[in-house]
């Protein structure tokens, strides 16, 4: 059989196929941060010397005294299945963190214990929304919203921010976008991509408006939350006026170095748990029974204990921003938390090498890709088209080579 003819078939094959898959997968993305990850790895297996900073991932190992709880949790035989919403000694352990951290009041009966933060908000998403529903997200955003929100027939509905007002949204823009399908807000602090950080006054400025509307709910993700700093964490949901309205998601994945764990979870008002609960009923039952003791024995310990990982990144922080700052044509805001830098690069859009010319962010990291052989982010996979996430999770050798090729390559660009 030719080749032309061994193709044609495989693509009528795939067609085929295609055309069995359902509605909601065909019109569903794939996540592009992992999609890039995917590319790198593809490209190191050709023998490229790739530097991949595209992934949310800290390069840190789970702290030694977390993996010896696991180990004893296989000894001691938790090795059965879990309770749906979680084991009651890891759920009591979030409660207490609750009070301790954050001065929120949780009860366990008030918290879910998920697969990792995303499966936390696919519950939330299938539990609570319908289709015609909308759900404002504040842009840039975590990549996976506009995804799980559309698998519920919900319309997300992304409010656009600019490097100039540290890509945070106004109580403003905010109010203009509420209709009478609005159902919820969806938003990070620390935010993925961006790194901005939430203080208390806007949070209650946020807060105050959506009281005026007691049929929307917050989520707020505080995945973060340890890699911030601004000083301390600050929750909406500390604001009793709104709490009943708030849905308060975190995890160990980001702040513990737990990222293979897969341990996330929610607190919020007992009927939003219960309705977790059910829909996780069905889909995955509990989660892995020894991450649950290990996540334990994380949550138990003095926060402090994350603080060397937090000052690391921050330094790292203040390297790639010294470094990219350097870089003619990139704009840079000054990220108060998680591990991404998320320049505005438009200066380099209608630019060419005599070769390639970049119409946009998407040409730019593929650029960078193949020709600097550094994988970055589009913004357009966080609903911010002039924007590339470069995230500084790996050592200050690799981001600075990183970052030197970055601008050499952006060099040949006129």
């Amino acid at each position: 059989m030719n080749n032309q003819l061994s193709n044609t078939l495989d693509n009528q094959l795939s067609n085929t196929l295609n055309n069995q898959l359902s509605n909601t997968l065909n019109n569903l993305s794939e996540s592009q941060t992992l999609a890039m990850t995917r590319l790198s790895r593809e490209l190191k297996a050709e023998g490229k010397d790739i530097i991949s900073l595209s992934i949310g991932e800290p390069d840190f190992d789970t702290p030694q005294f977390i993996k010896d709880a696991a180990k004893k949790a296989i000894d001691e035989n938790y090795t059965h299945y879990t309770p749906v919403p979680g084991y009651p000694e890891l759920r009591e352990a979030i409660s207490q963190k609750f009070k301790r951290d954050n001065d929120l009041d949780y009860t366990p009966e008030q918290i879910v214990v998920s697969t990792g933060a995303k499966h936390t908000l696919a519950n939330i998403s299938i539990s609570l929304l319908n289709p015609g529903d909308q759900v404002i997200i504040p842009a840039p955003y975590w990549v996976s919203y506009h995804e799980i929100i559309k698998i519920a027939g919900a319309t997300p509905v992304g409010l656009p921010t600019t490097i100039d007002q540290d890509f945070k949204v106004s109580v403003a823009q905010i109010k203009a976008a509420i209709t009478d399908k609005t159902r919820m807000i969806w938003f990070s602090t620390p935010c993925n991509p961006s790194g901005s950080v939430y203080s208390k006054d806007e949070l209650h400025d946020i807060a105050q408006l959506i009281a005026e509307y007691p049929n929307i709910l917050i989520v707020s993700d505080e995945i973060y939350e340890h890699i911030s700093f601004t000083g301390k964490h600050e929750s909406i949901a500390q604001f009793d006026f709104i709490k009943d309205q708030v849905i308060t998601v975190n995890g160990v994945s980001k702040g513990f170095a737990m990222t293979g764990w897969r341990i996330g979870y929610l607190a919020a008002p007992k009927w939003i748990a219960d309705a977790c609960i059910k829909m996780q009923g069905q889909f995955t039952s509990g989660t892995c029974s020894i991450a649950q003791k290990a996540a334990q024995a994380a949550l138990e310990a003095d926060p402090s204990c994350t603080s060397e990982m937090r000052k690391s990144f921050e330094k790292r922080r203040e390297l790639v921003l010294s470094l990219m700052n350097d870089i003619p044509g990139l704009k840079l805001n000054n990220p108060k938390g998680a591990f991404y830098v998320f320049p505005d690069v438009t200066s380099y859009f209608g630019k060419t090498d005599g070769e390639t010319t970049i119409n946009n962010a998407t040409d730019l990291t593929m650029y960078l890709l193949n020709k600097g052989l550094v994988a970055l982010v589009t913004g357009e996979a966080f609903g911010d088209p002039n924007c590339i996430r470069l995230s500084y999770a790996a050592s200050e050798e690799v981001l600075t080579e990183a970052i030197k090729r970055i601008k050499e390559t952006l060099a040949l660009l006129h």
